[in-house]
């Protein structure tokens, strides 16, 4: 039986920040197929960050997106555009989004965002030893509210905040899952109703 690969791509349209492409590629009995997606124009990858402060709680942010006429409450996130390692991309973005300075950063992992549609693979950071510092120089387009959050009552603020209409960006309580673990922390995930609800 053969492998799944791509064996060509071809531009549709591009655009300023982002193309469309048609994908061909043999499946395992040997037909060629094609899948149409989407990638970003000048990355080099694409990063998301942890933030946990010294006293256990995680920032947030919260930002109007165009696709989804809303808000969306999620990570500290940006693009490899200026041919950074990721690393310095995360610490860029945490401070241009949050005012925040990480002391330590550490690798938490990666993997794709939507792999129906999107190239995009994200590489996620987890920071600690937070100073804030004052936001830095961020891109014109973003208005950006940070939320300070203990981690023990995360669940119950994304729960409020999905009530009054915000989007929750589902990685968040993953990640936050991951960090914790990684950090050695030790959150009160006692109640059983909240972290199980199907609304989150």
């Amino acid at each position: 039986m053969e492998r799944y690969e791509v064996i060509d791509k071809e531009t549709l349209w591009e655009g300023r920040f982002l193309r469309t492409l048609m994908l061909r590629y043999r499946d395992s009995s040997g037909n060629v197929r094609t899948w149409e997606a989407i990638e970003r124009v000048n990355c080099k990858g694409i990063v998301a960050v942890v933030p946990i402060t010294d006293d256990g709680s995680v920032l947030l942010i919260r930002q109007f997106r165009p696709p989804l006429n809303g808000y969306v409450i999620e990570f500290p996130a940006g693009l490899n555009d200026r041919d950074e390692t990721l690393e310095t991309v995360a610490k860029r973005e945490l401070l241009e989004e949050t005012g925040y300075r990480a002391g330590e950063i550490r690798f938490l992992g990666r993997g794709p965002l939507s792999s129906g549609s999107s190239v995009e693979v994200m590489t996620v950071y987890v920071a600690k030893g937070l100073e804030f510092v004052g936001q830095g120089e961020k891109d014109e387009t973003e208005e950006i509210e940070v939320i300070k959050v203990p981690i023990d009552s995360i669940w119950e603020k994304l729960k409020e905040l999905e009530d009054r209409g915000d989007f929750i960006d589902l990685k968040i309580p993953g990640l936050v899952a991951i960090a914790v673990k990684t950090l050695s922390l030790q959150p009160s995930f006692k109640n059983s109703e909240t972290t199980s609800n199907p609304n989150l």
